[in-house]
C-alpha cells in the first residue's frame, strides 16, 4: 500500500500489527529518450506491486540522488554525497522513531551506493531495539539481471533495459538501430560536459527498446524478488 494512500492513524493501527515498511529511493536524471524521473518511477513501482498483497506500506520514492555525471543534460538534478547520505540518515531516524524496526531501501540509480554504506554504519549504533534495513537495487539483483541476461546481455543506461510502458514519453521516439557501447572505464574518468559530448542522446550503448513481452518478464522477476525480500529477507 502507498502511504500516499493512507492517513497517520492509519499507519499507527498497521504499526500494532507489522513493523514493515519500503523506502523507494531513486535519481531524478538524463535517460535519454526516456522519462527523466525513470530511477524514481521504477523503484517505487517495483516496491509498491511486490509490497502490495502482503500490506506493507511504501513510502513516495525519493526522487533526488547522486548523479553528477549527468549534470549537463537538463532537468538532471543531483546532490552532494555528504547532503544525500544525511538525507538517508535523517529518514532513517524518523522511521526507527515512529516504531518501523524492518526497513527496505529500494534502489532504483546506480549511484546511490553510498547509501548502503551508510546503512551499514547506521545498523551498528546501539539502540534499545534491533533494527533491520535491507539494502536492494532491484534492477540487478540475481534473477532480475538474469531474467534480462536471456535477452541481451548489453543492459547500459537509458537504453532497453529500463524502456517499460511507465517511463516511456510521449514524443520520445528513439532510433531503431542500436548504439555503439561507450566503455564504462571512460565514463568514470569523463566530466558531465565530456559525458555528454560523447552520448548527446543520453543512451551510453545498445538497444534503445525491446518489446514489451520481454520488458514484462524482466519487471515479473524484479517484483518477485523484491516481494520475496520483504517475505523472507530478514533475520528471525
Amino acid at each position: 500500500m502507498r502511504i500516499f494512500d493512507k492517513n497517520w492513524m492509519q499507519v499507527t493501527e498497521y504499526l500494532e500489527h507489522d513493523d514493515r515498511i519500503v523506502l523507494p529511493i531513486g535519481s531524478t536524471e538524463q535517460h535519454g529518450f526516456l522519462s527523466l524521473g525513470t530511477d524514481a518511477i521504477l523503484a517505487e513501482r517495483v516496491s509498491v506491486e511486490a509490497a502490495e498483497p502482503l500490506g506493507v506500506p511504501v513510502l513516495p520514492a525519493l526522487p533526488f540522488g547522486l548523479a553528477p555525471y549527468f549534470s549537463a543534460y537538463s532537468g538532471s538534478m543531483t546532490l552532494r554525497i555528504s547532503t544525500y547520505l544525511e538525507v538517508i540518515r535523517d529518514l532513517l531516524d524518523c522511521l526507527a522513531g515512529q516504531g518501523f524496526r524492518r526497513i527496505a531501501v529500494v534502489n532504483g540509480h546506480g549511484g546511490n551506493i553510498p547509501a548502503a554504506g551508510l546503512i551499514r554504519e547506521w545498523v551498528c549504533q546501539p539502540r534499545p531495539d534491533r533494527i533491520q534495513v535491507l539494502f536492494h537495487s532491484w534492477w540487478n539483483a540475481p534473477k532480475t539481471a538474469a531474467a534480462g541476461n536471456k535477452f541481451d546481455e548489453d543492459q547500459f543506461h537509458a537504453g532497453w533495459v529500463e524502456s517499460f510502458p511507465w517511463t516511456r514519453v510521449e514524443g520520445g521516439q528513439p532510433p531503431a538501430q542500436p548504439r555503439s557501447v561507450i566503455p564504462r572505464e571512460l565514463i568514470n574518468n569523463l566530466t558531465s560536459a565530456e559525458i555528454k559530448a560523447l552520448a548527446p542522446d543520453g543512451n551510453m550503448g545498445g538497444a534503445y527498446q525491446r518489446p514489451d513481452e520481454d520488458m514484462r518478464q524482466v519487471w515479473d522477476a524484479g517484483v518477485a524478488e523484491v516481494r520475496d525480500l520483504l517475505e523472507s529477507g530478514w533475520l528471525k
